[in-house]
């Protein structure tokens, strides 16, 4: 088993950017992206903010669902809080990319219009034409 973890270990890291794996090159890339107008320091914040708080509404689902924690207000409550929580790292993503977040909504309704023209397909949503992301 070690050999075979040992040959995935160069297999990850033969298939790994140098950025991700070297700090100076981060660096260099990171000055390259907030010199695009890119305000990186945002960008990361909201990222990683907006999975973590991700993270804590899915727990509550997940112990809702499987685990038979009781729908109450206290539990709605902390839902509420933590959407509240990755609007505000949704917001801080629209500002890293000097983003209209009206905007961002209104190209979402368009995408969404344009996939399911009568209300939601399953197919629709399997087989995508070409360009819809």
């Amino acid at each position: 088993m070690d050999n075979f973890l040992n040959e995935y270990s160069r297999f990850v890291d033969n298939v790994t950017s140098d950025e991700s794996k070297d700090l100076a090159k981060l660096i260099v890339r990171l000055i390259e992206l907030n010199n695009q107008g890119i305000n990186v320091a945002r960008l990361l914040t909201g990222t990683i903010g907006a999975a973590s708080e991700g993270g804590e509404f899915a727990e509550i689902v997940k112990k809702t669902i499987f685990q038979g924690k009781p729908v109450t207000e206290d539990n709605l409550f902390h839902m509420k809080r933590e959407l509240g929580d990755e609007m505000w790292y949704w917001m801080q993503k629209c500002m890293a990319l000097d983003i209209d977040p009206k905007e961002v909504i209104e190209e979402n309704i368009r995408k969404l219009e344009a996939r399911y023209p009568g209300g939601f397909e399953v197919a629709r949503s399997e087989v995508r034409q070409e360009g819809d992301l």
